[in-house]
């Protein structure tokens, strides 16, 4: 049976290209080493705005985001103010929503003109040459067969009701415990090159590309969320990409219409 993955249409135009990148988790581990990567992915933006289609942002930008009815975390106004001057010039905005900013509204929609995904989506995407390629995008957490705990914790965090709770909460004290919480995540205590490539055999979202390509065939799985860059072949015709992060690596991936690509910049 054919799983029911939402699907878009697009149209890459001559010369063009889309670009993907994640897990910037703006905000940790202190506001200084934030602002410091913040301004290293505003230089990254304003070096791909020539090309630049369609920007995917696949999750965890933020190490924490929560929208109240009037408020939002204060800071990353380099990278927001980038964003609408990329979306101002014509260039589109995607996100995907990830463990660490699950609770996005509508903010980025109103201020920005994105469009905001929470499941992965299924790109058929048309080439000038009339040909197609299917991608399949999204953050990644929650996918394949382990990681049961967090699984079960992520449907009471996306239950509107844990929402409205949150939310009553002044956003003073809401934020600061969010950012408590925060500072345990993996990516503020990991040190770097500690990340280890695990083998297929327990690389989960490698295990759901090779389970989804057995009921529908993609391109090139696309997801962040594994904190480490990866190509690795899921079939003869069939690419697993994840995009790494940028606390220490800067890491993204582009199509050009022929084939995704993994890139690293200012290195």
């Amino acid at each position: 049976m054919t799983p029911a993955i939402p699907t878009e249409l697009l149209s890459l135009f001559p010369g063009q290209r889309l670009y993907f990148s994640s897990d910037f988790h703006l905000g940790a581990p202190n506001p200084e080493r934030s602002r410091a990567r913040e301004r290293l992915i505003v230089s990254w933006l304003d070096s791909i705005k020539a090309d630049a289609q369609l920007i995917f942002l696949v999750g965890d930008i933020f190490d924490f985001w929560f929208e109240y009815k009037h408020a939002v975390p204060k800071g990353y106004v380099r990278l927001l103010g980038k964003l609408a001057e990329l979306s101002d010039d014509g260039i589109q905005l995607v996100f995907f929503t990830g463990n660490h900013d699950m609770w996005m509204s509508d903010y980025f929609t109103d201020e920005l003109g994105a469009t905001i995904h929470r499941v992965p989506v299924r790109y058929q995407v048309t080439l000038p040459t009339g040909e197609e390629k299917a991608l399949l995008v999204g953050h990644g957490d929650g996918l394949g067969p382990g990681d049961h705990f967090y699984k079960q914790l992520k449907r009471v965090f996306e239950n509107p009701l844990a929402r409205w709770s949150f939310r009553q909460l002044h956003p003073d004290l809401g934020i600061r415990i969010a950012t408590g919480w925060s500072k345990r995540s993996r990516i503020t205590n990991i040190k770097k090159g500690e990340e280890q490539f695990l083998g297929e055999e327990r690389e989960w979202l490698f295990q759901y590309c090779r389970a989804m390509e057995q009921l529908l065939h993609h391109d090139y799985y696309i997801f962040g969320h594994r904190h480490l860059p990866l190509d690795l072949r899921v079939t003869d015709n069939s690419r697993y990409i994840n995009l790494g992060e940028w606390v220490s690596q800067q890491t993204y991936a582009t199509f050009d219409g022929l084939s995704v690509q993994l890139g690293t910049f200012g290195k």
